[in-house]
């Protein structure tokens, strides 16, 4: 998989995470100001084509507030996800057990 098409996949996923935590809990100017950060921060970032995932990654390019919203946010989405977005979640799990080499 190229750089780019990893990138769009990793932003869809965390639409999707941060879409479905603010369904249920209001407050659309963190909402739109989490999902716009998400998305920079991907854009920009400098280890797209070796990283697995963010949480595994050596660098934490999140600062310490939007971290901590992160991880409530991946909390509570990723549970639901296999609901919701089933073949997104069996993926996530297969690229883990693969060491996160994306195909």
């Amino acid at each position: 998989m190229n750089i780019e098409a990893k990138r769009e996949k990793e932003k869809e996923l965390i639409k999707t995470l941060i879409n479905l935590y603010y369904a249920h809990h209001e407050n659309p100017s963190e909402h739109q100001d989490l999902l716009e950060y998400a998305i920079r921060k991907i854009d920009r970032c400098p280890k797209m084509e070796t990283k697995s995932f963010c949480s595994q990654c050596e660098i934490h390019c999140y600062d310490a507030k939007r971290r901590e919203l992160i991880r409530q946010v991946m909390r509570y989405s990723g549970r639901r996800m296999l609901f919701k977005r089933p073949i997104l979640v069996l993926k996530h799990f297969y690229y883990q057990k693969l060491g996160g080499q994306h195909d």
